[in-house]
């Protein structure tokens, strides 16, 4: 079948771990998977590791960390004549060994440059191709993390910190040095991440106040589950990674293979079970046999529409968009 024919589906962070995996289950489902990542030779070696068909897929350069690549993303996506069904949003990065900020080309703290803003532009500049698609319920999907959700056990762990944006205070103010924080509060790298996923959630349920009754778009966030053996945690302690796969599949039993968190994050994007849109799916933190997916209760921050309006407007500006 010609690429043209084909559900084209864009994930960004495909190179490895759940987005990878989430490539190849929806190439597995007749999908042409067009794969966003910074380093394309590393995104090819892993989809051909995937015994990906050359005809299921290609891949971009997109870098979140850099607000003119996300453009320039956009601009060779749209040269290439692909329809867009869906748009993933899975790339992140965790920094939780840094004391001090580090900082994205555009001056902005990486994790929440990366995260956050790097996808809110993505999602903006995408919305009118999804818009023009021609399956029944295209879908706009971002990866989240039980860290940043206080209404689950994973999300009440203080450290750090827990999750908490505050006034925005941060963003108000530029979000440029000496500040590096959302809340304008002190750096706590382990904290910074939340806030950005946290950023994600209320990102997507203002899409949907904002798009969902007027286009039939599906937007939506989903945890697939304890993957203690991502490449997320790479920036760690060797011991942490050795010890937490290990914690989190005989102590807590919350521990998902990267392959079956890549299968639900294709359930998301194409199963009838998944169209609601505003929602936040899950397969809860204790995993069991053939565990159905749910809609997951988030904190009240996640669902305060004031907050995720404000934080949309001042995204807007930290982005170019305003």
């Amino acid at each position: 079948m010609d690429r043209q024919q084909k559900s084209t589906v864009v994930i960004t962070g495909a190179s490895s771990g759940v987005g990878l995996q989430g490539a190849r289950a929806l190439a597995e489902r007749g999908w042409y998977v067009v794969m966003a990542c910074r380093n394309l030779e590393k995104a090819e070696r892993a989809a051909q590791s995937m015994g990906m068909a050359k005809e299921s897929y290609e891949v971009m350069h997109l870098d979140l960390a850099s607000l003119k690549s996300v453009r320039q993303f956009v601009d060779t996506f749209h040269n290439s004549g692909l329809p867009l069904d869906a748009l993933v949003c899975n790339a992140a990065v965790y920094f939780p060994l840094e004391k001090e900020p580090l900082r994205s080309e555009d001056g902005y703290e990486l994790s929440v440059a990366t995260n956050h803003l790097g996808h809110f532009l993505l999602c903006n500049l995408m919305l009118e191709d999804l818009k023009q698609s021609q399956i029944e319920q295209p879908r706009l999907v971002i990866v989240g993390t039980v860290t940043a959700n206080p209404k689950e056990l994973g999300g009440q762990i203080p450290i750090p910190a827990p999750p908490n944006l505050g006034d925005l205070k941060g963003f108000e103010q530029g979000f440029k040095a000496p500040i590096s924080t959302i809340d304008g509060e002190k750096f706590k790298s382990g904290k910074a991440y939340k806030d950005s996923k946290l950023c994600n959630v209320l990102t997507m349920r203002e899409l949907h106040r904002r798009y969902h009754y007027k286009t039939g778009i599906v937007f939506s966030s989903f945890y697939p589950g304890c993957v203690a053996d991502t490449p997320l945690f790479r920036n760690h302690f060797a011991l942490f990674r050795a010890i937490f796969p290990w914690f989190q599949k005989n102590i807590t039993g919350g521990y998902v293979s990267q392959e079956l968190a890549g299968d639900r994050l294709a359930m998301v994007v194409a199963d009838p079970a998944c169209k609601q849109s505003g929602a936040y799916y899950s397969w809860g933190n204790r995993q069991q046999e053939d565990r159905e997916v749910f809609v997951q209760e988030v904190s009240d921050e996640a669902l305060d529409a004031n907050k995720g309006k404000r934080l949309w407007e001042l995204s807007e500006k930290l982005v170019g968009l305003a």
